[in-house]
């Protein structure tokens, strides 16, 4: 005899009391375990000093990598601090219209290349102590959606930095204005040339094609994070390049000063004229540094253009800015440089805080000193010739374009009345 209850050999009964027992566990489940809120989204900023904002000021505190928030470290203090990073509440990821992100990170690191996207940059010569951008982009995606993601790298590598760029054409230019060439110049590191520089002295094209390597292996180190990290799996990438600060050639007010144009030898005037305009630069050295800007824009593009192929489902877009300053630039226009877009070239005399606007009347052992600081302390000077906040604020209008387009490479131009187009 089964000693099994009735009820359980009649199916009819049975099934009868599963079905109500059924819908009791399954309320008691949905009350014991509420629905999980979905994470807010976020845009976050990967890269260098064009993304990080340098140049706009409003510079906010960079956490280092022990986990300390660096704060303004005073002047002296080594460039090597976090802080350094200039990450600006003006950049253009802060200033962008991004439908549907909530929040926003700034990430990037002015100096920053691409070995400091996996690596601490402070493992490196003359890196900034924190750690790795991917890193960083990890714990964002901890607790957060990441829905976009604007990177700008590549103009800073193992093969040439846009500082060292920067500062080899300026100083070339104001040794030649300030000094003889029968004089003695002893810059760090030796005397410095004092003719104008010529597209082999910035970037040779077996050093863009080494860069161009460098940069597809960082950028395609994030997008393998983000298939790891992001909540949903959708995310759009944008590959920003370059706008060069200086136009095609100066206005014509600042060719020359005193019957004196710039090739010839000691024009100390012009050479005073065109710093307090923000461009102390020969004007045959502008042909070379917009060749450098168009060979910074075909590596982005380049860089785009593989990881399409090795990403096919990927939503990469290439953002063209190089046109995004066209009438603004410094000294393209007589008021420069309160009418450009971008950062005029700004010395200190050692590490003083106070920026020397005009150069007149200093002999040439002062100019020398005053060079020097911006080799020897390099965040005196490292704002220089970057987009200001107004032209952060136009790249931030560029951002939003490439976000709401339906293209996968884009161009941002400026017209001559400034109204920003993106197509």
């Amino acid at each position: 005899m089964s000693l099994a209850p009735s009820f359980l050999k009649a199916p009819s009964v049975w099934r009868r009391l599963a079905v109500p027992v059924a819908l009791a566990l399954v309320a008691l489940t949905a009350t014991a375990v509420p629905a999980q809120a979905a994470p807010p989204t976020a845009a976050v900023a990967l890269g260098d000093s064009f993304i990080s904002g340098e140049g706009a000021g409003a510079y906010q505190p960079v956490v280092d990598v022990n986990g300390q928030a660096q704060a303004f470290p005073g002047w002296s203090a080594a460039n090597s601090n976090a802080f350094f990073c200039h990450r600006s509440a003006n950049a253009s990821l802060l200033r962008a219209s991004l439908p549907g992100i909530q929040d926003r990170f700034n990430l990037a690191c002015s100096g920053g290349q691409p070995q400091d996207i996996a690596n601490a940059s402070g493992a490196r010569e003359k890196g900034r102590t924190v750690a790795a951008q991917l890193d960083q982009l990890r714990a964002v995606g901890r607790t957060h959606d990441i829905d976009l993601v604007l990177i700008g790298l590549g103009s800073n590598n193992t093969q040439f930095t846009f500082g060292d760029v920067a500062v080899k054409c300026a100083n070339q230019f104001v040794a030649d204005a300030w000094t003889g060439w029968w004089e003695f110049w002893a810059y760090i590191g030796g005397p410095v040339p004092q003719a104008p520089c010529a597209a082999g002295d910035l970037a040779t094209p077996a050093q863009l094609s080494a860069a161009r390597a460098e940069t597809t292996s960082a950028v395609r180190e994030v997008l393998r994070t983000l298939d790891e990290i992001d909540a949903d799996g959708v995310h759009r990438v944008v590959l920003q390049d370059y706008t060069n600060p200086l136009p095609t050639d100066l206005e014509s007010s600042l060719w020359e000063e005193d019957g004196r144009a710039d090739d010839r030898d000691k024009f100390r005037a012009l050479g005073a004229e065109r710093y307090r305009a923000g461009c102390p630069i020969h004007r045959a050295s502008l042909a070379a540094g917009h060749l450098f800007s168009t060979g910074l824009g075909a590596l982005v593009s380049g860089v785009h253009g593989a990881l399409r192929n090795d990403f096919p489902g990927d939503d990469l877009v290439y953002l063209n800015v190089q046109r995004a300053f066209d009438g603004a630039r410094l000294c393209e226009r007589t008021g420069s440089p309160g009418n450009a877009l971008a950062t005029p070239i700004r010395l200190q005399d050692g590490p003083t805080g106070t920026f020397l606007t005009d150069l007149a009347g200093y002999d040439k052992i002062a100019i020398q000193r005053i060079a020097n600081s911006c080799v020897t302390s390099f965040q005196t000077c490292q704002e220089s010739w970057h987009p200001n906040a107004a032209g952060h604020g136009v790249l931030g209008q560029c951002l939003t374009g490439a976000v709401t387009t339906a293209s996968r490479a884009v161009q941002c131009v400026r017209s001559s009345s400034g109204e920003i187009t993106v197509s």
